[in-house]
């Protein structure tokens, strides 16, 4: 992309400044944060696919590569030490040469046990951010993850640059594509294991490249949150389908769910009310609102979409106090999203690390934040029809509001999750998703 050379200025730039902050609260005089190593299978000679450290992948898009570090001391240029062994094994990485390298001090290492020649001489007051800690101590880190800088960065990382937000972008563009190739290949009789390939060759990504694994579900697998099986046999009668799926930017994510009907009936009516309810929920977000709010009000717009629909009965107030709507409806609103699907930060009142928790009855929410400018958030309000929370209704002597002949009919279809990346301005709220062509 043309235009994130001038952004990533101020990016690499904020980058800085933020590191001196915290080193000079910290009394540190720098940060060496580690991309990471393979993971070796038990047993084995092949490794898991690698991951970076997001804290390393926070400073440029170096994703495939491990035994890489940023050495940074808010300061001086900071050191990308590149790991460029010779190797005829694998194929080895190029020397980068690409939009953010000429802000950089590149160092290549051709054997990771080397790497000590190429950090700081004197380790003392430098601290290392990543996950080897047996790595860490035996350069002679004293100072690993301090809680202190973990802290400060995780809060900071929720406020995304300009850089960050085009990224974020165009992952959310390339996973809009994918979401049109897979409602098409659904309505087409596609199976789930089929679909998930229409999907990955849509956005030109693997398995490992998208930031998490594809939820592709159809009929009843849509109730299961979490879905990853992927039959490759179609169901007798094709239904429904529920896509949870995302895309990778420069190690940004998108994280998208869509839900659709095969025929026009109630469901799909049910759908296009769950639709609304998500772009209120939207419209609600803005600088000073808590997350929480967000989410309760949800369940208060729940309520009555439930008794619209007759799936129960009473009032909206009452449904909420009673647990019904927590029984259709289980998990969190949304979360933080960036480097991470469920980027960091999420539970943080400021700087410190201040724990905002998550309300008694609500233990799956992924976010209590007060929202802020250039925050970006999922909102992924959900109906399922979960045959194990229902069975607690009724063994708890909760059942009698709802319609249990409605949830019969709807039950074959499993659920619905309608899912958006928003980003919080000062002014406005910028729905990623749809503005990208996503209905």
């Amino acid at each position: 992309m043309e235009n994130l050379a001038p952004l990533y200025v101020n990016h690499i730039a904020e980058q800085n400044r933020r590191v001196a902050d915290v080193l000079a609260r910290e009394q540190l005089k720098g940060l060496a944060i580690h991309s990471g190593q393979y993971h070796r299978q038990f047993l084995d000679d092949i490794n898991y696919p690698f991951k970076p450290n997001p804290h390393f992948k926070a400073w440029l898009p170096v994703l495939d590569n491990p035994n890489c570090w940023v050495i940074a001391n808010g300061i001086d240029k900071p050191v990308l030490v590149f790991y460029r062994p010779v190797d005829f094994w694998h194929k080895v990485s190029d020397v980068p040469d690409s939009f953010w390298t000429e802000h950089f001090e590149i160092k290549l290492l051709t054997k990771a046990e080397k790497v000590a020649d190429l950090l700081p001489k004197d380790l003392d007051g430098w601290a290392y951010i990543g996950e080897h800690l047996d790595v860490a101590d035996v350069l002679g880190f004293k100072s690993r993850n301090p809680e202190g800088v973990m802290n400060y960065l995780h809060w900071h990382r929720s406020f995304k640059t300009d850089y960050e937000l085009e990224c974020m972008r165009e992952a959310n563009r390339i996973a809009v594509i994918g979401h049109h190739a897979a409602r098409d290949a659904f309505y087409q009789g596609a199976s789930e294991f089929e679909i998930q390939q229409h999907y990955l060759s849509a956005i030109g990504q693997g398995e490992n490249d998208v930031p998490y694994g594809n939820i592709i579900a159809l009929n009843q697998n849509a109730a299961i949150l979490h879905y990853t099986a992927l039959e490759h046999v179609n169901p007798a009668e094709r239904l429904s389908f529920l896509i949870d799926a995302g895309a990778s930017f420069h190690g940004y994510a998108a994280d998208i769910t869509r839900t659709y009907a095969f025929g026009k009936n109630l469901f799909d009516e049910l759908i296009k009310a769950l639709d609304k309810l998500q772009r209120e929920v939207v419209d609600m977000m803005r600088p000073g609102v808590r997350f929480t709010d967000l989410h309760l009000a949800t369940h208060n717009k729940l309520a009555q979409v439930l008794i619209d629909f007759d799936i129960a009965r009473g009032d909206a107030a009452s449904l909420v106090e009673q647990g019904i709507t927590r029984t259709f409806f289980p998990h969190g609103l949304g979360h933080m999203l960036g480097l991470q699907v469920h980027d960091v930060g999420g539970f943080a009142n400021d700087e410190r690390g201040t724990h905002l928790p998550a309300p008694e009855l609500h233990p799956f929410l992924r976010c209590t934040r007060v929202l802020a400018p250039k925050q970006v958030l999922t909102v992924e309000p959900g109906f399922y029809i979960i045959d194990s929370l229902l069975s607690e209704l009724k063994a708890e002597g909760r059942a009698k509001p709802v319609n249990w002949e409605m949830v019969d009919m709807l039950r074959p279809f499993g659920g619905i999750r309608i899912e958006d990346n928003v980003i919080v301005h000062q002014t406005r709220n910028e729905n990623m998703t749809r503005d990208l062509g996503l209905n």
